[in-house]
């Protein structure tokens, strides 16, 4: 007798679909093709300003890359719900979210849209750094049920956002440039998951994950 097929709710969940897997929902394509990209662009952006490519004066210039990121990273995350990728909109619209608080926070400060005292902008970026590492460490805590990658991904963004709280709260640039070079890192893991969803979309293999820690 044959065994029924699980219903698209059992079906196990993968940001990017391995090769050779029935889809789960209409064959819309892939949004992992625009978030990775976004993801990309905007944590070099917002690593260069750590670093110091700009000078502090200058924190606006990366606003165009960072709320175009946001968008990006809205637009998958649309896209992943609607294919039913619940896992990938939950993480796409969680950064997306992170990209445009950053931008709002920085064009609201520069420009006082909040009436924030200038002695309470360090607490201010304080309250922000350690609101994202509370929902950054989450991300780690279920990437355990995920490709080891995406385990590694989201805990060097959970240490550049504590060595940039560091930084907030010592006033130290070196431990600000610390956070920036960490974002470099993710950034680089971020080209490594394009690169395979890029070879997989256009019929070749995928680049290896590894496995999850926790398997079902």
């Amino acid at each position: 007798m044959a065994t029924p097929s699980p219903s698209p709710d059992q079906q196990p969940v993968r940001l990017v679909p391995r090769a050779g897997e029935p889809a789960v929902g209409p064959p819309a394509g892939d949004p992992a093709m625009v978030a990775l990209p976004s993801f990309v662009v905007g944590s070099v952006a917002l690593g260069m300003v750590l670093i110091g490519v700009v000078p502090a004066t200058a924190v606006g210039a990366s606003m165009p890359i960072i709320i175009a990121a946001a968008a990006g990273m809205f637009v998958a995350t649309i896209w992943a719900a609607r294919i039913g990728q619940n896992a990938s909109a939950g993480i796409t619209g969680v950064f997306g979210s992170f990209f445009l608080s950053y931008a709002l926070l920085v064009l609201g400060l520069t420009h006082n849209w909040y009436g924030i005292a200038p002695t309470a902008v360090a607490d201010t970026q304080k309250m922000f750094v350690i609101s994202w590492i509370a929902i950054v460490t989450m991300l780690v805590l279920i990437s355990v049920r995920l490709p080891m990658i995406y385990g590694l991904l989201f805990v060097l963004i959970d240490v550049s956002l504590v060595l940039n709280l560091l930084g907030i709260i010592q006033n130290s640039t070196n431990l600000a440039k610390a956070a920036g070079w960490v974002l470099m890192a993710v950034a680089a893991t971020i080209v490594y998951l394009f690169l395979g969803a890029a070879s997989h979309d256009t019929g070749g293999k995928e680049l290896p994950l590894g496995p999850p820690i926790l398997h079902a």
